[in-house]
């Protein structure tokens, strides 16, 4: 389990708190299906990567692995901070818009102002005293986040079972939106299932095995809680009506359960703030080795969390499909470094199939609303 903690942590901080209100926006009633075809491509990528973990990392630790692969993983490292930095202007921005929305001073001005703070504050830590005394939140955030997940399953579920046994169950209308649209906005929630390659970055502290297990039980196990919950929520979609908003998921939870909207801005508050901070961490080490060392860690620190400020002032919207993007391009390169090891021509046409739908995603996924 503790292997499995840093995927899984990272994939529900990834999303789990504005799904619901983007697909929503996006196909209404036919939501849970959308959802299983994100959560489906989701777990192709992570069989490339952990494809990659069984097969790639030992030939580049001897030396042997062939120049696509090797140029492949060389942009890949140098996107994969791209991608952090757009993660953490994210995170930070669903923090502020949850726990804005929770006092009653939600507006553009003062997500800005939260966003650009909390930020800051993680970069003046990181640059004077380091980010690991902060990243010993991320096991407490990944078990409070679980508690809250359980909850709010048991407070849609309840106000489900309640409205059926009425008679006043009803279902959202369905976007007027066309195929096109539905496909590059559904792929600007690639994000959202983003977290199950960090498995392939834990080889200092855990065996290949160990990793492909735990980036795989951490697929398994949130397809399995993002499926189970987007369909408990489709019945309190209606009430969103043609809206999409970030912090919707608030809406919903009080419409369900008067008791539920408080720990939902907790867990919101927390998870994003430690997702927030490994993403810092985890660019920082990626910038480190692509610099070659000659950018130390409270540097690195500060030009991540420089740049998240810089995309702070986008919408929250924006940065989904955004993070989306960068993290689908990320993806693409790993599936070209598989392609580069592989000599079976039913894997070579499989991986390739998968990196031409992340090429899509890339280029055209676009945020819903």
């Amino acid at each position: 389990m503790t292997a499995t903690a840093t995927p899984l942590a990272s994939i529900f901080g990834s999303g789990f708190l504005v799904i619901v209100p983007i697909l929503s926006g996006l196909v209404g009633p036919y939501s849970v299906f959308a959802m299983a075809a994100v959560c489906a491509l989701a777990y192709a990528v992570g069989s490339v990567v952990r494809f990659n973990i069984a097969h790639f990392e030992p030939l580049l630790e001897a030396g042997n692995a062939p120049l696509l692969a090797r140029r492949s993983e060389q942009v890949a490292d140098v996107a994969l901070v791209l991608a952090y930095v757009i993660s953490v202007s994210l995170y930070i921005n669903i923090l502020s818009a949850f726990l804005l929305h929770g006092i009653g001073l939600d507006s553009p001005l003062h997500e800005h102002v939260v966003t650009v703070s909390v930020i800051s504050l993680i970069a003046l830590v990181g640059a004077t005293r380091g980010l690991d005394m902060l990243q010993k939140l991320e096991g407490y955030a990944l078990r409070i986040t679980l508690v809250i997940i359980v909850a709010v399953l048991i407070g849609f579920g309840g106000y489900d079972l309640d409205a059926a046994e009425a008679g006043a169950l009803q279902w959202p209308s369905l976007p007027d939106a066309t195929p096109w649209l539905i496909l590059t906005t559904l792929g600007g929630t690639l994000i959202v299932t983003q977290g199950f390659e960090t498995s392939r970055y834990l080889g200092q502290e855990f065996d290949r095995q160990t990793r492909i297990r735990s980036s795989r039980l951490s697929q398994i196990v949130s397809t399995g809680v993002y499926l189970l919950f987007v369909a408990l929520a489709t019945p309190l979609m209606y009430f969103l009506g043609d809206t999409v908003d970030d912090s919707a998921l608030i809406v919903l939870a009080g419409k369900a359960a008067v008791w539920l909207p408080a720990p939902l801005i907790a867990a919101a508050v927390l998870s994003q703030f430690s997702a927030a901070v490994a993403d810092t961490i985890a660019g920082a080490g990626n910038m480190i080795e692509v610099s070659e060392q000659r950018i130390d860690r409270r540097l690195a620190y500060l030009v991540i969390c420089g740049f998240a400020i810089v995309l702070a002032f986008h919408e929250t919207l924006t940065l989904v499909a955004l993070a989306s993007r960068a993290f689908a391009f990320y993806y693409l390169l790993q599936c070209m470094v598989a392609i580069g090891i592989t000599r079976n021509t039913f894997e070579r046409a499989a991986i390739g199939l998968v990196a031409v739908v992340l090429a899509f995603i890339t280029v055209f996924a676009v945020p819903v609303g």
